[in-house]
């Protein structure tokens, strides 16, 4: 049995995902699309347990994982096998280490594989092409657990009214533990997408769902239904649906990722606001039993767990390819094909059927041998590539070699440090350390060509915090240059005033400082964008402080889109030119600031008698 409207929920959820994937600056929020899915799919397959009870006194576990493989298992395969060898068309870093996500997604485990890769989900620099099959093992989760648990159910009433209750009690109290879960963990995470990824903490939606689906169900429903779903009047419906939806648009444009409101909230009142309009789309469907939904919510609805799978893929190759509005446009038509293809030519070949598209019949038996031969090769080639890709991609390469360099240059530099005299008043070396993060590793070739005598250390997701410690530990070797460079912000932490302020009050007389102000591209998207706050308190102590000079990296990235084309707005450089650019351009703006140093005091702190600090500056430099 059909639920008419039922379509209607699943469109809703799919338009809100792509909104989020195209055009994340404008529709923050869509992510919450797939809250739509996880709650109607929990309550479809509760109803549908529960009608089959009803029918047969049973659950047949088997049937039920036969339809959800011959459902679920030939789109992904499919979109596993065209995306791969697509993914060649563009830089390596998205095919290193593609077997680990082959496996992981047909293995259904791709949320877990995201949690111990430890990525953001919003920030990678290299999106991985399978990441958005996180749901599918959500999903997957939730059906092995659900089938067996009311399996075991069945067994233990003898009336279906028994067994409602039974799900009803048992889904509510694993949604609210789920839920506060959720709740409790978004205080202690130091990255929200462990929580949302786990299934744990993100399976409520399919419980709040299948709590519903005991109230109202499919087939199986109760008197007390009839009597609701008779007297309620059709004003009030509308009224509760068109507010639900009214809920779900507020989220698309203003609930945020990176915001513990959507924690705390936001994934529980999408979940509810769903909710009803599933009861709205149920009612209805027995309200107004010769009304029929539009052709093409029907049409959308059935493709829509295809078009979810291979929108993503298509979407980062073409992006990476073309502009985003050539690439939304590119993604939507190959989506569209190939998940047509998938629901009304493919899976019915596989089940011994032929296909129907508007009265059209599609069949594939004529080309049985067409089909296994392309299949084949296309298993081969992506078999190849998963076997020879790179363990790391170009990006990460780039890093390591980077690095490795950087420490090589290291020990040389710490060798003529040592046979180098003191220069200034202060015993103090003349010379440039440059403490950094992974943005400044990425620029290592460029400041090593225009500041070959520099002492560059820089490490990936190094804080400010950190570089305070690094700070130190060249104060004890006596190795911190006159001018000293702290390039870091970006891997923010919440006490980075407290940071700069101790790199301030423990750096020795007779040192420049020169603080970069962080960038990040995603901020406008943050809840909290602590990397901007970073910037403008690194402005206030410029001004506060006369021996402290700005290299202004944040202004700099501002006023250079370029070179953040196909990066992930954090480390600069798509491809080899704008990776130049970009480190150029780092390069330009600590030299600027050097170069603003030099007329500038060193630090002089004399203490009073009071123990009070105050700062004299001096220009004694030699």
């Amino acid at each position: 049995m059909k639920i008419r409207w039922f379509a209607f929920i699943r469109t809703t959820g799919l338009v809100w995902v792509l909104l989020y994937h195209f055009f994340v600056k404008y529709f923050p929020g869509g992510f919450v699309g797939v809250d739509l899915f996880f709650t109607l799919s929990g309550y479809l397959m509760t109803a549908n347990l529960i009608d089959q009870y009803v029918r047969n006194e049973t659950i047949d576990i088997k049937s039920f994982f036969k339809k959800r493989f011959y459902r679920i298992f030939p789109p992904l395969v499919l979109m596993i096998l065209v995306a791969t060898p697509l993914a060649l068309l563009i830089r390596n870093d998205f095919i290193a280490n593609i077997g680990q996500q082959i496996t992981t997604t047909l293995g259904f485990v791709t949320n877990y594989f995201e949690i111990l890769s430890g990525g953001s989900y919003e920030n990678l620099f290299t999106p991985h092409l399978f990441v958005h099959t996180w749901t599918l093992a959500v999903e997957i989760h939730f059906y092995i657990a659900w089938i067996f648990a009311v399996h075991f159910m069945t067994k233990k009433v003898e009336k279906v009214g028994q067994l409602k209750g039974f799900i009803f009690l048992s889904s509510s109290l694993i949604a609210l533990v789920s839920f506060l879960s959720m709740f409790i963990s978004s205080f202690f995470v130091d990255e929200f997408s462990r929580i949302y990824f786990s299934s744990w903490t993100h399976i409520f939606p399919f419980f709040i769902g299948a709590a519903l689906a005991t109230l109202f169900g499919i087939q199986a429903t109760t008197p007390a239904f009839k009597r609701f779903s008779s007297s309620v009047p059709l004003k009030k419906l509308g009224i509760a649906g068109a507010g639900s939806l009214f809920i779900m648009v507020i989220l698309l444009f203003f609930l945020k990722f990176t915001s513990i409101w959507t924690y705390l909230f936001g994934f529980l009142l999408s979940s509810l606001a769903t909710a009803v309009l599933i009861v709205v789309a149920r009612i209805l469907h027995e309200r107004l039993p010769d009304r029929k939904e539009p052709a093409v919510l029907g049409f959308i609805s059935n493709i829509s767990y295809s078009v979810y799978l291979f929108h993503w893929p298509f979407y980062i190759v073409f992006n990476q390819l073309f502009g985003n509005l050539v690439a939304v446009v590119l993604t939507l038509i190959f989506a569209l094909i190939f998940a047509i293809f998938s629901f009304y030519v493919l899976e019915p070949y596989l089940l011994g059927k032929d296909g129907k598209l508007f009265g059209t019949t599609l069949s594939l038996k004529p080309y049985g041998k067409w089909v296994a031969a392309t299949g084949l090769i296309l298993a081969l080639i992506t078999s190849g590539i998963a076997l020879f890709a790179p363990k790391i991609g170009a990006f990460e390469t780039d890093l390591l070699i980077k690095g490795l360099n950087q420490a090589d240059t290291q020990m040389h530099q710490t060798k003529t440090f040592a046979e180098k005299g003191k220069a200034s008043a202060f015993e103090i070396s003349e010379g440039v350390t440059i403490i950094g993060d992974s943005v400044t590793l990425r620029a290592t070739p460029q400041l090593q060509a225009a500041m070959p005598e520099a002492i560059i250390d820089a490490q990936g997701s190094r804080n400010t915090l950190q570089a305070y410690d690094i700070m130190m530990t060249s104060i004890q070797n006596s190795t911190l240059m006159k001018d000293v460079v702290i390039a870091t912000g970006v891997n923010t932490i919440p006490n980075y005033e407290e940071a700069l302020n101790k790199i301030i009050e423990d750096l020795p007389n007779g040192h420049h400082l020169i603080l970069m102000t962080p960038y990040d591209g995603n901020a406008p998207y943050y809840d909290d964008p602590v990397s901007e706050k970073h910037t403008q308190y690194v402005y206030s102590l410029a001004k506060q402080y006369d021996f402290i000079a700005v290299a202004d990296w944040n202004k700099v990235s501002k006023a250079n889109p370029q070179i953040w084309e196909g990066s992930d707005y954090i480390h600069f450089g798509g491809n080899n030119d704008t990776t130049i650019q970009g480190g150029a351009l780092y390069t330009q703006a600590i030299q600027d600031a050097l170069a603003m140093a030099k007329d500038m005091p060193v630090k002089n702190v004399v203490k009073s008698d009071a123990a009070t600090p105050t700062t004299e500056a001096t220009t004694i430099l030699e």
